[in-house]
């Protein structure tokens, strides 16, 4: 990703005077131990599967991967031109580290690792995707997770 000192002063202007909204509550619940957490990947790198429908600028919604996803079958549809795919090209992890979240399962640093992960396109205003995350929410539920690792892109 590139540095704000790396753009033209007026994409520099827009990025930093964007509004952050903020929201009635504060959910905060604590859990078990790190070593026994059901833990999720929810990224915002716009990844796909392969067959996937595409992200479109500003979309809200989000795709769904299994954990056993092939890494080749994932792909990048997001549109920034102020985004740098080199890393996400040679891992996959850099953007969705879910193997490493398997590794840590494996060596138990972590309980497990969740059956789902999650991407939305960043870069998409975050009260149009409030009702998106409330129905992930559900999934993450449903799946026993009780951890989820945010992979800002």
């Amino acid at each position: 990703m590139v540095r704000l000192s790396d753009l033209a002063q007026a994409e520099r202007d827009h990025l930093i005077n964007l509004p952050c909204p903020t929201f009635d509550t504060q959910p905060w619940a604590e859990g078990p131990p790190i070593s026994e957490r059901r833990v999720a990947v929810i990224s915002t790198a716009g990844l796909q599967r392969r067959d996937d429908r595409p992200f479109s600028r500003g979309d809200a919604d989000y795709r769904v991967f299994h954990r056993d996803t092939p890494p080749d079958e994932i792909v990048m549809s997001h549109i920034s031109v102020n985004f740098d795919r080199s890393g996400f090209q040679q891992d996959l992890n850099v953007v969705f580290p879910v193997e490493r979240l398997k590794e840590m399962a494996a060596d138990g640093e972590i309980g497990s690792v969740a059956d789902f992960g999650y991407s939305f396109m960043g870069a998409t205003d975050p009260e149009q995707m409030e009702p998106l995350v409330r129905e992930i929410a559900g999934f993450l539920k449903e799946d026993q997770v009780n951890a989820v690792l945010l992979a800002p892109v």
